[in-house]
């Protein structure tokens, strides 16, 4: 999460859109039930809607339960081979290469995660590439789980081509996302989670089934001219870095680590295979200074941010407001993503009456935005 930059920020549903809400557990139920009746083991289905209910319950809509749709297209078009289990395919030192083996993104990541984790315990750091990995979701749900272990961990990962170079106008990067995590007291983290582009394709999306503009700067239309209508990205525009040549730097940088390392290829490349390399650092604190004064340093730090001024907040905090209400209160579906849903259901002989019916009093209830 970028703090004081809007357009990478958790994104609830649009303000004044109707929204369907439903509990935690039984969104994870729904999306479990619609991809077990798509083909996918029951153990991958579970990673997979924790993962896609873990987002939406951070605010980060994009990465949620609205990406089931596109997730099942993949499997028809034969992308995405949902039976396939990931692998640790090389070890060497503090290095390791998981292959997805172009099953779900996100198993593949989480035996990543666990593998980084073992082998920065036995020598202080850990680097794993992930290769033949299809989308993994929100980065900042791995980086989350590595600092929870009392890890420093950094996740990055090249896409398919979206964004424009800095000064051009042509798809020739992907929105190459990264994330960072440290952690802090009482299980927290400060957690930075961003697009280089200056807006997630997710976030884009959820702008266009709303109706609302996007913000100036975040993408131009096919013939290069800046835009504000999400759609001209759809009709073959293009996606801008953030910050200009900042954002196009860090974005080229991912291309050359995780899209090289991985043998995934750099996305406007011929040789680019379509998936998402991921590349998971993982930094044991204790090798470096004792762990329980480096976490008192970073509450010290993290309180010094706070009471410097009425607006500031530490990197992490939002999402984990965000869940917290959601938690309590639910979690808002936008009307288009769950009509989405039920013709999903509909078509797999997936039931969603039970929901529904428990549902009904926040049906069509105005989004607080946030």
């Amino acid at each position: 999460m970028t703090v004081n930059a809007p357009v990478n920020a958790p994104v609830n549903a649009p303000v004044n859109d109707s929204v369907h809400v439903l509990a935690a557990g039984r969104l994870r139920d729904l999306a479990h039930d619609l991809l077990t009746a798509a083909g996918v083991p029951d153990d991958t289905a579970v990673i997979v809607a924790e993962s896609l209910v873990e987002a939406d319950l951070a605010g980060h809509g994009s990465h949620g339960v609205r990406r089931i749709k596109p997730y099942l297209d993949r499997i028809a078009e034969g992308a995405v081979v949902p039976e396939v289990r990931p692998e640790v395919v090389s070890r060497r030192g503090a290095s390791a290469v998981v292959s997805g083996r172009r099953g779900f993104g996100q198993a593949a990541a989480r035996l990543a995660v666990a593998e980084a984790a073992a082998l920065a315990g036995a020598h202080g750091v850990g680097v794993v590439a992930v290769r033949e990995c299809n989308h993994v979701g929100r980065l900042g749900e791995y980086a989350q789980t590595l600092a929870a272990q009392g890890l420093i961990a950094q996740v990055v990962g090249n896409a398919d081509p979206t964004v424009a170079p800095y000064g051009g106008r042509s798809r020739m990067l992907g929105t190459n996302p990264m994330a960072w995590a440290v952690p802090r007291a009482g299980g927290a983290a400060v957690v930075m989670d961003w697009a280089t582009a200056a807006m997630a394709e997710g976030k884009l999306g959820l702008l266009r089934s709303a109706g609302s503009p996007a913000p100036e700067g975040v993408l131009v239309d096919p013939e290069g001219r800046p835009s504000t209508d999400p759609a001209d990205f759809y009709r073959g525009g293009a996606l801008l870095p953030f910050g200009g040549h900042k954002g196009y730097g860090l974005s080229v940088l991912i291309e050359l680590v995780a899209g090289l390392l991985t043998g995934t290829g750099t996305a406007c490349s011929p040789a680019y295979d379509g998936t998402f390399g991921t590349v998971i650092t993982a930094v044991d604190i204790a090798a470096f200074v004792p762990l329980d004064h480096y976490v008192a340093e970073v509450e010290s730090f993290c309180e010094a941010l706070r009471a410097s001024g009425p607006g500031v907040v530490v990197p992490g905090e939002p999402e984990a407001a965000a869940r917290a209400e959601r938690l309590r209160d639910g979690i808002p579906v936008p009307l288009p993503v769950w009509e989405e849903l039920c013709g999903l259901a509909a078509r797999l002989g997936v039931p969603t009456e039970k929901i529904s019916a428990h549902d009904t009093e926040h049906n069509a209830r105005p989004a607080t935005g946030r």
